[in-house]
């Protein structure tokens, strides 16, 4: 099926990708380019791409990626945010005021990015073939971030569950469960949720 691109207007395209252009450089000098390896990030990215293009294999590789996880940190902020209290913990730098409130707000791009996804799902279905190209794109992504980034920043926890590393297991056999975890824990559940809603 082809996808309609008309149905997306102008002024989000641009709107969209002016906000990467703010967003590329201050998360660069704040977190440092690691920060980029986040399948969040790699999320936000793809979907400015989706915009222009209308790719419905890419967009259903952030959905199948992503989406879930996005979910699950709009209910962590949001919880926080009405209540005082921290569930998971996954949005806790929302709320750490040594961060600049500019900072902070440009990751309410969270907040934007699966309702776009759930829209541009509904307007143009979900391809399925999209559950072996996110796992594949998530293991080099895995591997990269193993190997290239800062053990205490943690990048799509490949060092420990939460915000720090874990000293439990040996780093090597707790990152292979990593590996395995996110196509069987998160992208095929996804999957099939979103096959049986957008198919």
């Amino acid at each position: 099926m082809d996808t309609d691109l008309s149905i997306v207007p102008l002024w989000l395209q641009l709107a969209y990708t002016a906000f990467l252009l703010v967003l590329i450089p201050v998360y660069w000098k704040s977190y440092g380019p690691g920060n980029f390896l986040w399948f969040s990030d790699i999320a936000l990215f793809s979907v400015g791409i989706v915009l222009w293009t209308g790719s419905r294999l890419l967009l259903s590789m952030v959905a199948v990626g992503v989406l879930a996880l996005e979910l699950v940190w709009n209910l962590d902020y949001f919880a926080r945010l009405l209540t005082g209290r921290q569930l998971l913990g996954l949005s806790g730098y929302m709320f750490d005021a040594h961060k600049s409130l500019f900072l902070r707000g440009l990751s309410l791009f969270h907040v934007v990015l699966p309702i776009l996804v759930l829209w541009l799902l509904v307007e143009w279905g979900y391809e399925p073939e999209a559950l072996y190209w996110q796992t594949a794109l998530a293991w080099v992504v895995l591997v990269l971030t193993y190997f290239l980034t800062d053990p205490q920043e943690n990048v799509n926890w490949v060092f420990g569950p939460g915000n720090r590393p874990q000293h439990t297991v040996p780093p090597h056999l707790y990152f292979g469960a990593v590996m395995i975890f996110f196509p069987l824990g998160v992208f095929l559940p996804s999957h099939l949720l979103l096959q049986w809603l957008f198919n």
